[in-house]
């Protein structure tokens, strides 16, 4: 062999490239986006494209989509990560816009990892997708509403997508095996259980099964021509980097601190500190587990036992004193404490309720008896007239009328039966027998 001299394979691009989908009818998954009549396929049917923010996670097709899209209108394509990009990036794709635009062709800005530009770099971007100039195509596996700044996100469609299923893997592997260039010269050989093994070890990532079958290809370095037989062992060796590593950033950040919630509401302290465990020794910030939880004890707890959120907020403080890893225990006090609390979330639904009442009707007049009249203007006029202080009362009460005139006094705050709560509902069926004798039932139980 020539010195220089290398093999067809080594100059070939992955396999996931190789296989990446060039139109709509070869994309496997997101049938909900793709599917007849659904909307990314009717918005290249009729060629009105927009901007959007395609949310998922690794692997699901989201830069596949973005190629197709711009392939099928005829556009101008750009991609930029943002990892590696910034403001100067940015001003040259628009600037090369605004020369497309003139000459009649549209412009596609692809952005991979979105959530990783600055507030200034998204700001950037907000004129021209207003304009028109560009059609932003961002891609994240973030939660856009916590890391795309609001202007932006009014200006896309964002779309969900989600992990390929079992199904959609394995017909994306078939194809693979079948089609590409080098793997169809081989007489591939997998049990179903060693393939089944393999797809459900690529949890829904595509990018992930096809990187593990060219990993396979070159563990084993067949013959062309003979069988290429993917042994469990090969796919376990080709797996091993996939030893899990808490990603902080990703889809997997979100979805351990929702299963971590969840088991504390659920009143499950043990499956509460198992995710806690899960969320420290992966790298988790302690703080943010400790704003979640102070959430919580207003959301899932309130008045249930309103020592809740003394505990929540003092466990915050004490985490920000001392860090980590002496900021665990704290972490796992709180925790245990709230998951084995009794639970409400009535004063969650009130303000709900209550924000509800107002988005949907009129600018509340205050009544006079309620306003302050530190005046002597306003003292003539009537503020504060005839209001009654509860203080001069027996029991230090009084039956009053705090609502506005255009509002028929309700009950928006109905609380449950659990731990204080009990006596708070008791009392206020007593002071507001009007309001409370009807409401046997909570909202969640209506």
């Amino acid at each position: 062999m020539e010195l220089f001299e290398t093999k067809e394979e080594n100059i070939l691009p992955p396999l996931a490239e190789r296989m990446r989908p060039s139109s709509l009818e070869e994309f496997i998954g997101q049938k909900h986006l793709t599917g007849e009549g659904k909307i990314i396929r009717k918005s290249l049917e009729t060629g009105n494209i927009f901007s959007m923010i395609l949310w998922g996670p690794p692997g699901s097709g989201k830069t596949t989509l973005a190629r197709i899209i711009a392939s099928t209108v005829n556009a101008k394509f750009y991609q930029l990560s943002a990892v590696s990009s910034g403001v100067a990036d940015l001003r040259k794709v628009i600037e090369a816009a605004r020369w497309n635009k003139k000459q009649g062709k549209k412009t596609i800005l692809f952005i991979d990892e979105i959530h990783r530009f600055t507030k200034a770099q998204q700001d950037a971007l907000l004129h021209s997708v207003e304009d028109g100039t560009i059609t932003l195509i961002g891609a994240t596996t973030e939660n856009p509403s916590f890391e795309v700044i609001p202007p932006l996100i009014s200006r896309c469609r964002v779309l969900k997508l989600f992990p390929l299923s079992d199904e959609e893997l394995l017909e994306i592997l078939e194809n693979a095996i079948k089609t590409d260039i080098l793997l169809s010269k081989f007489h591939v050989k997998i049990e179903d259980r060693v393939r089944d093994f393999l797809i459900r070890n690529s949890n829904g990532d595509a990018r992930k099964l096809l990187n593990a079958i060219e990993t396979i290809y070159h563990l084993s370095n067949p013959e062309e021509g003979k069988e290429f037989i993917v042994t469990e062992e090969l796919v376990k060796e080709a797996l091993q980097q996939r030893k899990f590593l808490y990603d902080k950033k990703g889809d997997y950040h979100y979805d351990t601190i929702s299963a971590f919630i969840k088991s504390v509401r659920g009143s499950d302290p043990n499956a509460a500190v198992y995710w806690l465990a899960v969320m420290l020794e992966g790298g988790e910030d302690p703080l943010f587990i400790a704003r979640r939880l102070i959430i919580l004890a207003s959301e899932d707890i309130g008045n249930a036992d309103p020592q809740a959120i003394v505990v929540a907020s003092a466990g915050f403080q004490a985490v920000h004193a001392i860090g980590m890893p002496e900021a665990a225990i704290v972490l796992a006090q709180v925790t245990t404490y709230l998951a084995s609390a009794p639970k409400s979330n009535a004063a969650y639904l009130a303000i709900n309720m209550a924000m509800e009442e107002v988005r949907k009707g009129e600018l509340p007049d205050v009544p006079l008896h309620l306003r302050n009249a530190p005046t002597k203007l306003m003292d003539s006029i009537g503020y504060g007239k005839d209001y009654k202080y509860p203080h001069n009362f027996e029991g230090h009460f009084v039956k009053e009328n705090y609502f506005p005139k255009h509002l028929k006094p309700q009950a928006f705050y109905l609380p449950t039966d659990q731990g204080y709560e009990k006596f708070i509902r008791e009392r206020l069926r007593k002071l507001w027998p009007d309001r409370y004798k009807n409401h046997n039932k909570t909202q969640n139980e209506k």
